[in-house]
């Protein structure tokens, strides 16, 4: 029987895609107000949260933050999901998924990132960066042939 890691990445890349977007679109207030699991709904509201993981600096530098994190964190989901640059997408959503974890922990305890789900967002990224072959993507059009 022949390992293919076909279906699992191209699962794994659209899952993780629609995670980091699903986040950005919750703090953007861009998911339905009042509805259930939405975390933040305005910016204000991740900017106070990401203010209580960076207690050592001042509001305007966490909202500096704040914007970063969430451009990084849109295009990691966009260029999982469309499959460009798919091993540093995976790599760079691995990273800023740790330094999430590590503040969670260190200023929340280990619960939030656990409730959140960082840590499998982190591992998972990480496995999605040691996949030979991304599948059904932009880095790999043209070699979609059957093996």
């Amino acid at each position: 029987m022949k390992n293919s890691f076909k279906i699992p990445q191209l699962l794994l890349r659209i899952a993780l895609g629609i995670g980091f977007l699903t986040t950005v679109s919750d703090r953007l207030g861009l998911l339905p107000a009042g509805t259930r699991n939405i975390e933040w709904g305005a910016w204000d509201k991740f900017i106070d949260y990401t203010g209580t993981l960076m207690p050592f600096l001042d509001r305007p530098v966490v909202n500096i933050m704040g914007g970063i994190a969430t451009f990084l964190e849109a295009s990691i989901g966009i260029l999982l999901i469309i499959g460009f640059k798919t091993r540093w997408a995976a790599i760079a959503g691995c990273g800023l998924t740790l330094i999430f974890a590590l503040a969670m922990t260190i200023f929340l305890g280990i619960k939030a990132p656990i409730n959140f789900a960082v840590f499998s967002t982190c591992t998972g990224s990480l496995l999605l960066s040691t996949i030979p072959v991304y599948y059904w993507s932009i880095d790999n059009a043209g070699n979609n042939s059957a093996e």
